[in-house]
């Protein structure tokens, strides 16, 4: 069963009773993608609806595109590309990836669906509180508020927004900035509904307007984010060098094309990256980066999202794994599972040792410079079909096949639409071409580990694939085990203690094998060993807010036999420093406070925590306790 991932908020209850905080599993904030990239922006809802208000307008903001120098890692906006490739450029701006993020205008607001009050607000029933969301003075505002049992409102949180995201096909959500922070709003538009509901994984927990965008997720919804290292959902001014996706997400850097163009020096490639001319591995590598997320990714020490260039291997930048599939629990998602999907398929397996030419990858059937819209897509992909099998090949009869829609669709029957579970109102294409609806798995699904690496798969080595692959290193490993234990994955605690171990001894000088050493012997009720690695691991690296936690957690555990806790509050003050939007640091700090007795500051803490969270009722009313 499918993982909802956690958004990198580390919650933690404050008891008053005097009991002992119980941390669940470290999670180093620096490394985590999370599948919050299915559950948050994928709030964000996939493609873009032909012929929706935001595909219509898309040709114009291409032309607006302001002229962009090149930046210090050679990158120079798409308008420079567009000056030669005008035509590619207008039609790649009505695709999908064209127009992933658009900043809010008062032109843009026009064309929002907003003209429908019932539709434009929501009750939520598990959290009693009211949504809404409006147009007002130029500008798109949502609010959360809550009604008293007398009538009153007893708050309301009210937020400007400033990008949409997603571009309508299944529908699209919304993000703000709050000083260096980028935030997902908790409303988003379900196309299908017709109606603005809640953000995908607000159903399960109300984080308000406090939801932090991941740099790992915004990478793939934007053309060229600028996130801070080390303080988790911040962002440089401005926060993307380029908003939507664009050339250079897919071909790398322009400045060195375009000086080689401007110096005659013309080659097949000039400088750029051909997907069409890269071998079939590295060409789906480039789709992979954001089209397959797998279970858990896991950067490479020292990268960022931002490293990643096409023509590499993804693998340099980040590893991507996959929990083994069953029998009896086969591969069943759609939704940002497209690469996998399509690996299993016969088209796919009988073809990946033919010449490059002949392989079957993604842009065998996807041109990423052209998005047909819903009418002309089943001929559309029809014909990429029929360029390797002909009519006579589909041995379904005549009325099955003239009963889809239109008639002889042959994605329709043979990649089906699927709705997503982790997102109301929407569906995905199953990339896994069968010939029958109920075509059984290749056994070569069941058999894709390796002796070296027996409980995961990796799904972008950069070399072989499959039974010849190499495992990632210990290092990577580690990470990827740390992860799916901390979302309750029982079966990686011991290979996770197992690399640790090796690890404890080949790479001590290395901040996340301290921190996992202190969170090991925190958990064993180590606290003088705990403090121990947590505190050489923030040596090696300071800007480790949930070590920070750990840390904290450590030091309260000593403190409870001596009365000091002084350094478990300092701690727990860098935490919060570092990421002040994380609601479980901060009660982290409200927690360390009460046990010193403190109780001036504890509400001086919870008053400043309900500013910023006024949804947390529990904390309110934690509040009004602490007052009487």
């Amino acid at each position: 069963m499918r993982r909802s991932f956690s958004s990198g908020f580390l919650i933690l209850p404050v008891r008053m009773t005097g009991q002992r905080l119980r941390l669940p599993a470290m999670v180093v904030s620096s490394m985590l993608l999370s599948l919050q990239c299915r559950i948050i922006l994928a709030a964000v809802l996939l493609a873009a609806a032909p012929g929706s208000a935001f595909g219509q307008s898309a040709p114009s903001r291409a032309a607006a595109l302001p002229h962009a120098s090149a930046s210090h890692d050679g990158y120079v906006g798409s308008a420079a590309c567009a000056q030669c490739h005008q035509g590619i450029a207008e039609s790649f701006a009505k695709a999908s990836m064209g127009h992933s993020l658009t900043p809010i205008t008062p032109e843009l607001l026009k064309t929002l669906p907003l003209g429908v009050p019932d539709a434009n607000s929501l009750f939520d029933p598990k959290s009693n509180h009211h949504f809404e969301v409006r147009s007002e003075n130029g500008k798109l505002i949502e609010s959360e508020y809550e009604i008293g049992a007398s009538g009153q409102e007893v708050f309301r949180d009210t937020h400007a927004m400033d990008w949409i995201i997603g571009t309508g096909e299944n529908g699209f959500g919304a993000l703000l900035r709050r000083d260096d922070y980028l935030f997902q709003a908790p409303l988003s538009r379900y196309t299908q509904a017709a109606r603005w509901e809640l953000s995908p994984g607000y159903q399960n927990q109300d984080d308000g307007f406090n939801r932090v965008i991941q740099p790992g997720c915004i990478y793939c919804h934007s053309g060229r984010p600028q996130p801070i290292a080390g303080h988790n959902g911040s962002y440089r001014d401005p926060a993307f060098t380029q908003t939507s996706i664009g050339c250079e997400n897919c071909h790398g850097p322009g400045a060195a094309h375009i000086d080689a163009m401007q110096k005659g020096k013309v080659t097949k490639n000039a400088s750029i990256v051909n997907p069409a001319h890269l071998s079939s591995q590295l060409a789906d590598d480039i789709c992979m980066s954001c089209h397959q997320a797998g279970d858990v990714r896991v950067l490479q020490p020292g990268k960022t999202y931002q490293d990643f260039r096409p023509g590499e291997p993804l693998e340099r930048t980040v590893a991507i794994f996959q929990i083994p599939p069953t029998r009896d629990n086969p591969p069943n998602e759609d939704h940002v599972e497209h690469y996998y999907s399509m690996s299993l398929s016969k088209c796919f397996l009988a073809t990946r040792n033919l010449p490059t030419e002949k392989q079957m990858r993604c842009i065998s059937c996807h041109n990423p410079h052209v998005e047909p819209t819903a009418a002309e897509a089943p001929a559309y992909f029809k014909s990429k079909c029929l360029a390797c099998h002909s009519e006579a090949s589909c041995t379904a009869p005549r009325a099955a096949r003239q009963a889809t829609t239109p008639g002889d669709n042959c994605i329709g029957c043979h990649m089906p639409q699927r709705n997503i579970r982790v997102i109301s109102h929407s569906s995905a294409t199953n990339h896994r071409i069968v010939r029958a609806p109920n075509e059984p798995f290749p056994d070569e699904t069941f058999n894709q580990t390796t002796s070296a690496m027996p409980d995961l798969i990796e799904l972008n080595p950069a070399g072989a694939r499959g039974a010849g692959a190499l495992p990632p290193s210990a290092l990577i490993r580690l990470q990827a085990y740390s992860l799916l234990k901390a979302e309750g994955n029982a079966q990686f605690a011991q290979p996770w203690l197992n690399t640790l171990t090796e690890l404890e001894t080949s790479s001590p000088e290395n901040a996340f094998v301290q921190a996992s050493l202190g969170h090991r012997d925190l958990e064993d009720h180590k606290y003088a060993e705990a403090i121990s690695h947590l505190q050489h691991s923030l040596r090696l690296d300071p800007l480790q807010a949930l070590v920070y936690v750990e840390l904290s957690a450590a030091l309260d555990q000593i403190a409870a036999q001596s009365g000091k806790h002084d350094e478990a509050i300092q701690a727990a003050r860098k935490a919060v420093a570092l990421e002040p939007f994380n609601a479980g640091v901060r009660k982290t700090l409200i927690y360390q406070l009460v046990q010193d007795k403190q109780y001036d500051q504890v509400e001086a803490e919870m008053e400043r925590y309900l500013q910023i969270f006024p949804e947390d009722d529990r904390m309110r009313e934690m509040l009004a306790i602490a007052k009487q």
